[in-house]
């Protein structure tokens, strides 16, 4: 049976991996027959995230993505332990809800590094000679709020749609290293960082959500299902973009 999601062999860097999105992505890609690098903060969580990979020849690197002048050393680093890399896709990321006159110069530094700036240095560091295999493929995740307006969301949605630009100029200088550059841009999903941020909004807020999204308010393996197909060979024509998976959100 012919699968062109197969990814038997590839070996592929999940950031974000702890929870949410980056355990559904990295658990899929296992069960397509990658090996997967499982990168967060927290070794305690990324082991819980490891014991529900399909698989063997998986991997936990704990790594602080702010510190993104050591991420192309680090990711070199990977390579004599895993082999050539054949993918990344970061999910680490900062989601805050706050309005413009309570923002400070600290707070949008560090938004920007882990929501943006970190893809900089994640492309930079895959691109490297004898890091990545000869068709690689790196997937940022952008988001709705980087294409359509949201009160409260006004840095947040500087960030994302900042990871949309860098997305289409990446694919263009990148081809010549054989790396094509995607983002996926979700709609209002639940994750455990969505419920953190409900429980500080009022019921009405859900509720509205609902109503924005005619598909009904998504789960993170939409998510994941996008990710896998822009990685494996079904998006093997596809570069600079940036796939919507927001259950018609920005339809209407």
């Amino acid at each position: 049976m012919i699968n062109p999601m197969d990814m038997t062999g590839r070996c592929v860097v999940v950031t974000g991996a702890s929870s949410g999105l980056g355990t559904e992505t990295a658990v899929l890609l296992s069960q397509l027959g990658a090996r997967v690098i499982l990168v967060a903060r927290n070794r305690e969580r990324l082991a819980q995230t490891a014991e529900l990979l399909q698989g063997d020849g998986h991997g936990i690197e704990p790594f602080d993505l702010t510190n993104c002048d050591e991420v192309a050393a680090w990711m070199k680093g990977l390579v004599p332990k895993y082999g050539l890399l054949g993918g990344t896709v970061h999910f680490a990321g900062v989601h805050k809800m706050q309005p413009n006159r309570d923002w400070n110069t600290r707070d949008c530094e560090q938004l920007m590094t882990i929501n943006l700036t970190a893809c900089f240095a994640l492309a930079r560091g895959f691109r490297q000679k004898r890091v990545h295999t000869q068709e690689g493929s790196i997937v940022f995740i952008s988001s709705v709020a980087g294409l359509v307006g949201e009160i409260g969301l006004s840095m947040y949605s500087a960030s994302k749609a900042g990871v949309v630009g860098l997305t289409r100029s990446l694919a263009m200088e990148l081809l010549r290293d054989g790396v094509r550059v995607n983002a996926i841009a979700p709609g209002f999903v639940y994750t455990e960082m969505i419920d953190g941020m409900l429980d500080r909004l009022p019921p009405a807020y859900l509720d509205g959500q609902r109503a924005k999204h005619p598909l009904g308010l998504g789960k993170p393996k939409d998510v994941a299902n996008a990710v896998a197909f822009l990685m494996a060979e079904t998006g093997r024509w596809i570069t600079g973009a940036t796939l919507v998976v927001d259950g018609g959100y920005t339809a209407q």
